[in-house]
């Protein structure tokens, strides 16, 4: 980051900074002056919300952010995850968008990562039928199926 960050938050809002969680209890502006790892509150799945393939991959991406202990764990399921789901998806979009998601977390760009898998969600509700979180629902290969 070459230029600092101001990030206006709400009170009770959490921000991931680095591993560290913190919430603020009035309506503040935190400037980050360095290169930092962050996720947003509001960008944030739990694993219960992991409910199509792309969200799973998102949710193990995340972990590589939130938790920086337990990144060497999500990593080894990444890299068994993301061939399943390259061969799960006809997409040619969201195919090559997996890629450019490999190097991003390849080179340790975990927050670009996880906003190229979140502008996959609209491609991803095509691919399905538009019936993401359906049971039932025809779709590709969970991850780990």
């Amino acid at each position: 980051m070459t230029n600092t960050l101001k990030i206006s938050m709400k009170p009770n809002e959490k921000i991931y900074i680095n591993g560290a969680v913190i919430r603020v209890d009035r309506k503040v502006t935190v400037e980050l002056l360095n290169d930092v790892q962050f996720l947003l509150q509001n960008h944030v799945i739990q694993a219960e919300d992991a409910s199509t393939p792309l969200k799973q991959l998102y949710f193990i991406v995340q972990v590589m952010l939130m938790n920086p202990s337990d990144a060497a764990q999500a990593r080894e399921m990444f890299r068994r995850s993301l061939p399943l789901l390259l061969v799960s998806f006809d997409d040619a979009e969201i195919c090559a968008t997996l890629k450019q998601v490999d190097r991003m977390v390849g080179e340790g760009e975990i927050y670009e990562a996880l906003k190229a898998i979140r502008a996959l969600y609209p491609a991803e509700r095509r691919a399905l039928g538009g019936n993401d979180d359906v049971p039932g629902a025809q779709r590709p290969l969970a991850i780990g199926a």
